[in-house]
């Protein structure tokens, strides 16, 4: 069939034709952004998932809904071992912009910024080091001097409580809200993790129309109670999961239709055994099922001669530019993690059998687990067990 009529996107980040299985969050969401711009309680939210399962792609239709509501929004990517001071100043930056033309009160709007370039400016001594070495130090480009004595104490909680309280009182005088989104939120370090979460924390006791909506891995809910004692009650959980078969069928089916295509019952039952409903895999396989196909009808054959293809695309680009990224010694941990998998379909395992396996003490393996975690390949599904942050990598591994 013609490919440039292909209607499946299997893009990081990029949203699907078909945003099948989130009609719950997305409507639950609404309710947020009523209530909180109502001046109503209500927390601030948390995605968490593996890789592949679309938790980017909800983060941005959450924050496409803020945007429609006409809120003040700013996204940010969280990176390890960088401050968020900066990311949080542009973001909140974005946010002030989208709000401030309709303000009536230019000199309102003007202290704000004075506020913004404040907490902007006020970077640590490792942070303007590292501009130096070729970094980038960012100023808010408003020409209003930077106010004196607020969001400017280098204490990054109380000055993210002071910068919040102003720009959502801003938004307030219009009647809506600020959003701030956070992906890749398990990447903070804990103690600005727990500087955000003290700011949330603040800022949902005064009923300030401002919330923040992280996105992580499933670790993420863990690393924000280890910050904060309160963060259990501060945000409301949403475990984000590979789809169920009715709605993989409707990422599948409904873009097709909307093609003049349809798929046999069986080619669907192929997919679904071949992707397991991870979102990111059914776009995968739905794009490359797509170009196989002679008919507009897809069967099951189709299906079976696109299998290899798409594989090997995921091997390329999803599974290997991970793996290349691993030292030796971290690969060989993963490999272990792998053959120990393959009886339970790669569900968490023991760090003391991973130990076993490769004959080693574990206390060595420590530095090859710990650089693993922080290149996101696997992290901690509860004390003394690792898991893969990836899907089917275990899979991949063996196949290797």
């Amino acid at each position: 069939m013609d490919p440039i009529r292909n209607p499946y996107a299997p893009g990081a980040g990029q949203r699907p034709p078909e945003l099948a299985g989130r009609d719950r969050e997305l409507e639950q969401f609404e309710v947020t952004l009523e209530r909180v711009a109502n001046g109503r309680p209500e927390r601030s939210m948390v995605l968490s998932g593996l890789r592949g399962v679309g938790k980017t792609v909800l983060l941005n239709a959450l924050r496409g809904q803020a945007v429609r509501r006409a809120w003040g929004t700013g996204k940010i990517e969280a990176r390890p071992d960088q401050s968020i001071r900066i990311p949080i100043a542009q973001a909140v930056h974005a946010a002030v912009r989208e709000v401030a033309h309709r303000h009536r009160d230019p000199d309102r709007v003007d202290a704000v910024a004075g506020v913004l370039k404040s907490f902007a400016l006020k970077t640590a001594f490792e942070d303007r080091r590292a501009a130096s070495r070729g970094g980038t130090r960012w100023t808010p480009p408003v020409d209003v001097p930077a106010s004196r004595g607020r969001a400017d104490s280098g204490d990054l909680e109380l000055d993210l409580v002071e910068l919040f309280t102003d720009v959502a009182a801003l938004a307030q005088d219009l009647g809506v809200g600020v959003g701030l989104f956070v992906d890749e939120m398990q990447d903070i370090p804990l103690p600005e993790l727990a500087a955000l979460c003290g700011a949330c924390h603040e800022i949902s006791q005064q009923g300030a129309p401002l919330i923040v909506v992280g996105a992580g891995l499933p670790h993420l809910p863990v690393a924000l109670a280890a910050s904060k004692s309160y963060a259990e009650r501060l945000f409301r959980y949403v475990s984000v999961d590979r789809l169920p078969r009715e709605m993989a069928d409707r990422a599948w089916r409904r873009p097709a239709a909307e093609e003049g295509v349809a798929f046999e019952p069986a080619a669907l039952d192929e997919l679904y055994r071949l992707t397991d409903g991870y979102p990111y895999f059914v776009q995968a396989y739905g794009k490359v099922t797509w170009d196989v196909a002679l008919e507009s009808l897809i069967t099951v054959a189709d299906v079976r001669m696109a299998a290899p293809e798409a594989e090997a695309e995921l091997a390329v680009g999803f599974f290997g530019a991970r793996f290349d990224r691993a030292t030796p010694a971290e690969r060989d941990y993963m490999s272990a993690m792998a053959d120990l998998g393959a009886e339970h379909g790669d569900a968490a395992v023991a760090t003391a059998d991973v130990a076993r396996h490769l004959s080693r003490k574990p206390q060595s393996l420590s530095p090859a687990r710990d650089g693993l975690i922080k290149k996101g390949l696997v992290y901690s599904a509860e004390r003394g067990s690792v898991a893969f942050t990836v899907p089917h990598f275990g899979k991949f591994l063996r196949a290797r």
